[in-house]
């Protein structure tokens, strides 16, 4: 990693300050808890120990797993945490996701965002980290994203699980004038043995909740857990598989209208000019309102049934200032490619760069650039939302990310206080960070204002969510690396620009902040990875495009593993290195790492010969905490190239439920090569082109390899899951495609170069 003094000059603000503020605010406040928001909410006979538990008279136990559920498995995992520690099978549990509260915070999201690296333990990166951690709780931010879910609630759910146990325990041993530690739980019980007593947590769960909590929480060794460490069943399948209302775009309520929005096609743009007589008057259309947020323009349709609406927003006719953005796509790469001659800001800076190649021969030195399109999220689900303004009262259900935001925002943009505001979440058919966003939320609030007390069910086409979206931003490198007469490198220097997704996400959510600092999700993925070059800078330049960018599945890393791992894969061919042993050379100060690709490698059979019209490539990366290799094997057929197999080998730390955790790989493994072989978002005239999956296509069920997979255990602390199998899975496969065909293909999608079958 970069020394801390050449680090501290341009980043270590994020933590001093984050640290000053813990300090300032007092030790007491930051520690005092947050209310308990399930004690003004519980049915008859209920009771409730903490936020993540409640317990009813009749036995009947409910978890509160606060993590939006978009198929990754989350509530399961979450569910199972509590369920652990207070001795209960998850079949014997209902698990909800609870209601828009501070108390559901999530700190691990922020306590990696300083300029370091997972595996840098030195004192001032955990000192940012602590800071960091601070500021996650005075932000109080109940967010789902950043592969942070498990590894924040690791702790406090088995600890909510645990004190519920040890107060029920308490209140029995009250009950039956037994001493406590005679006392033993399962199954929802507790125990006597010598006696053959028992009682229910039902019977004591009144008197157990009204019991203070106990100073000292004692968790289970993992040695001795029953669920934890092994596959689950998942909480949310049945409901899916037989087609329950459980998604946002379900919710039916009564005397409920229905809506659609048109927002203008360029991103900003006002309307100069707008004739709504032709949609007003046709059947079914009820109001046409206009739509003004932190978004953007537009209209907003209300009409008794969705197609109606659907129908008039067609028939509206509207003009559009021009853009505020270069107007397409060739202009923006234009941008790009101007930025990379301004002063980036080194996020990775070992050695002396500039020097190892001031004298570098010319046949030592290898060079290049890379680039990568905007990216559309298209998730399953297009975008909705349903709301009511009811006598003061803001109710609005939908599947989203960040409830407590959906909350804060909504009432801004109604100018209303926050309690007078109720979110309720529901599953999701696909977030991958889209809905972190707040834009259907807010245009479904400001219809229901214009609703007179009637909910109003707001549903996006498909084109309108593909082309109004906060997309993963497009990126141009240039990489160059002088290599030793060994063939390894001798130095390294990366620069990346890139739209700076923190600023437009600030302007979108809190357009009064100003993002401080270089944004590092511009590197992310290529300053922060493991290997040991004695001259090694990593440098970011924010591009000055506007178009909506936010997270999209693995953020920076799926960019700077395209960009990092596919130039690797250069000087091991310029250096005559096989690429895994490359990586394990440059990477054997972090025995993770390497145990990862041995395991892969193993796996894939790499060191063995393939028949004729076949390859393998192979890819690292380290994000969220995990360290992942991926190999992929294609083949060349007639119809294109055909991915035949893929081999996953991922170092997780404590792997809680392997069975997720696969899934989860082999999902944002098929997310990243779905927009390796084909996706990217284009723009002409200041619009988005691509309108549907016929023009934005993802991977199909015939084309998806096999796959297989393995999960490791080496490292001392926990990783993510959800995000980690997509940032290796494009240069694995770009990797592989030169291997079997000799075409180094630097831009994505790859489709623009090969075909595939």
């Amino acid at each position: 990693m970069a020394s801390v003094g050449k680090i501290a000059r341009r980043t270590f603000l994020i933590g001093a300050a984050a640290i000053a503020g813990g300090v300032a605010v007092g030790y007491y406040y930051y520690r005092k808890p947050f209310a308990n928001p399930l004690e003004g909410d519980l049915a008859a006979g209920e009771a409730t120990f903490n936020p993540y538990v409640k317990i009813g008279a009749d036995n009947t136990i409910t978890i509160v797993a606060p993590r939006a559920e978009m198929g990754q498995g989350i509530s399961t995992t979450l569910a199972v945490m509590v369920a652990e520690e207070l001795d209960v099978g998850l079949d014997q549990v209902k698990v909800e996701h609870g209601p828009a509260s501070y108390a559901y915070y999530n700190a691990a999201i922020l306590e990696e965002g300083g300029p370091f690296a997972f595996f840098d333990e030195s004192r001032t990166a955990e000192a940012v980290r602590a800071g960091l951690g601070v500021v996650g709780k005075f932000l109080a931010l109940q967010g789902t994203g950043g592969s942070a879910s498990t590894r924040d609630g690791f702790n406090k759910m088995r600890q909510a699980g645990a004190a519920a146990r040890q107060m029920l325990i308490a209140a029995a041993a009250q009950k039956l004038g037994i001493d406590a530690a005679d006392l033993e739980t399962a199954n929802g019980s507790i125990l006597h043995k010598a006696s053959g007593k028992s009682l229910t947590y039902g019977e004591v769960a009144a008197n157990a909740a009204a019991m203070p909590p106990p100073a000292e929480v004692r968790l289970k060794d993992k040695a001795d857990w029953k669920l934890l460490g092994k596959p689950q069943k998942r909480i949310d399948m049945l409901a899916k598989v037989t087609g329950a209302p459980i998604f946002g775009i379900d919710v039916r309520l009564p005397d409920m209208l229905y809506g659609t929005v048109k927002m203008s096609p360029r991103f900003w743009s006002r309307p100069v000019g707008a004739d709504l007589a032709k949609a007003e008057k046709m059947p079914g259309v009820i109001k046409i309102v206009p739509l003004e947020t932190n978004y953007g323009h537009g209209f907003g349709i209300i009409a008794e049934n969705t197609w109606a609406a659907f129908k008039a927003a067609e028939a509206i006719e509207t003009q559009w200032a021009e853009p505020e953005y270069p107007p397409d796509s060739a202009a923006i790469a234009g941008v790009l490619k101007q930025a990379l001659g301004a002063e980036g800001s080194a996020m990775r800076d070992n050695g002396d760069v500039a020097k190892a190649f001031a004298d570098a021969p010319r046949e030592k030195i290898i060079e290049a650039d890379y680039a990568v399109p905007y990216l559309a999220h298209a998730t399953m689900e297009p975008m909705n939302a349903t709301a009511r303004l009811k006598d003061g009262v803001l109710d609005i259900w939908c599947g989203n990310q960040a409830p407590t935001l959906v909350r804060q925002l909504c009432a801004n943009v109604l100018g209303m206080e926050q309690d007078r505001v109720t979110v309720h979440t529901t599953f999701m058919g696909g977030g991958f960070g889209r809905r972190v966003e707040m834009d259907y939320a807010l245009c479904a609030a400001l219809m229901a204002k214009a609703a007179e007390g009637r909910p109003v069910k707001v549903t996006w086409t498909r084109e309108e969510d593909m082309r109004h979206d906060a997309y993963r931003p497009a990126a141009v490198g240039k990489f160059r690396a002088r290599l030793g007469d060994d063939g390894l490198p001798v130095a390294v220097d990366m620069t990346i620009a890139s739209p700076s997704v923190i600023a437009g996400t600030l302007r979108r959510l809190f357009p009064s902040i100003s993002p401080l600092g270089p944004d590092k999700t511009i590197v992310d993925g290529a300053y922060d990875q493991p290997y040991t070059i004695p001259n090694y800078r990593v440098s970011a330049i924010a591009a000055p495009v506007t178009i909506p960018v936010g997270s999209w599945r693995s953020v920076g890393s799926s960019i700077n593993g395209f960009f990092h791992e596919g130039f690797l894969d250069e000087i091991a061919v310029a250096g005559k290195t096989d690429p895994v042993e490359l990586r394990k050379t440059l990477m054997a100060a972090y025995p993770a790492a390497v145990a990862v690709v041995e395991k892969v490698a193993a796996m894939a059979k790499w060191s063995e010969a393939l028949p004729a019209g076949k390859a393998k490539g192979m890819a690292f990366s380290l994000s969220f905490g995990s360290w992942v290799g991926e190999i992929v094997q294609v083949a060349d057929t007639p119809a294109g190239i055909r991915i035949e197999k893929v081999w996953i080998a991922a170092d997780v730390g404590t792997a809680l439920d392997p069975g997720i955790i696969e899934a989860q790989l082999i999902s944002a493994a098929i997310y990243g090569l779905s927009a390796a072989m084909g996706q990217e978002i284009t723009f002409a005239d200041g619009m988005v082109e691509q309108s549907n999956f016929h023009d934005f296509d993802a991977m199909r069920i015939f084309q998806c390899p096999a796959f297989e997979v393995a999960i490791l255990e080496n490292f001392h602390k926990m990783g993510g899951v959800g995000e980690i199998g997509t940032p290796p899975a494009a240069p694995a496969l770009a990797n592989a495609i030169f291997a079997l065909t000799g075409k180094r293909i630097r831009t994505l999608p790859l489709s623009k170069a090969v075909a595939f079958a």
